[in-house]
């Protein structure tokens, strides 16, 4: 990895820290940036997801205040989060790449078009006022989403705050404050495991790391007051790009 390599992919991983902690996708940043720079679908993936953790952590810690109150329902769906993203980390590693390298661009769109249907969703859920937990759906969902986090993960956290506003009787903030501890254990999870067993370019995930740890934090404090419209607009926009280069 050269200096260049090197800054490009510290300002992938400060916006994906970022973009992850206000409005979800991230990866959708910095998984094209590791292409970008040459390294194989497989590989990038592993180590976009080992070097985004700390990101992950920042915007958790952000989140703190609104995640306090909701210490019952945590527990059993950290179990869910987490055996799903085993599930998923190991279906990853025990597959051929070719086929990861094959659905990646069409994993890529769908993860664009959770973020755009994000606003519609968050919209839905403010104007219902009246709900009522639904324990097995919502854990169902949980554990297919831990799936989907750790064999891809982009746009993760829309997939999540969508399932829980409409299973859940919160308001959005702390929606996204459960949201940002889930994801954050589903990338523990994978992390682990692909640290053990995964292809993972270790001074690239590094240089993630700490990058996207000032992103997430900064994204997180930031989420908390900022309409992301724009942000996710440009995101979008450059994940579709993405998506038809590697299809083209």
């Amino acid at each position: 990895m050269t200096p260049a390599e090197a800054i490009g992919v510290a300002a992938a991983g400060f916006g994906a820290g970022a973009v992850n902690a206000i409005a979800g996708g991230g990866s959708l940043i910095s998984f094209p940036a590791l292409l970008a720079i040459g390294y194989p679908a497989l590989p990038a993936n592993v180590t976009n997801t080992v070097g985004l953790l700390p990101g992950y952590l920042g915007g958790s810690l952000a989140y703190r205040r609104e995640l306090a109150g909701q210490r019952g329902r945590l527990p059993s769906l950290l179990v869910a989060a987490v055996l799903g993203a085993g599930a998923g980390a190991a279906v990853l590693l025990t597959t051929p790449a070719s086929f990861f390298r094959t659905i990646v661009p069409w994993l890529v769109i769908a993860g664009c078009l959770m973020m755009l249907l994000q606003t519609r969703v968050a919209a839905l859920l403010q104007r219902r006022s009246e709900r009522h937990d639904y324990p097995v759906p919502l854990h169902i969902g949980v554990f297919l989403g831990g799936v989907y986090g750790s064999y891809f993960g982009a746009a993760l956290g829309v997939m999540l705050l969508a399932l829980l506003g409409m299973l859940l009787p919160e308001d959005l903030q702390r929606l996204n404050a459960l949201k940002s501890a889930l994801s954050l254990v589903v990338s523990i999870v994978g992390a682990v495991v692909f640290a053990v067993f995964g292809p993972v370019v270790w001074s690239v995930a590094a240089v993630l790391a700490g990058s996207s740890l000032v992103g997430g934090h900064v994204g997180g404090s930031l989420a908390r007051r900022m309409s992301p419209r724009v942000l996710r607009f440009a995101v979008v926009t450059f994940g579709l790009v993405v998506a038809v280069d590697l299809l083209l």
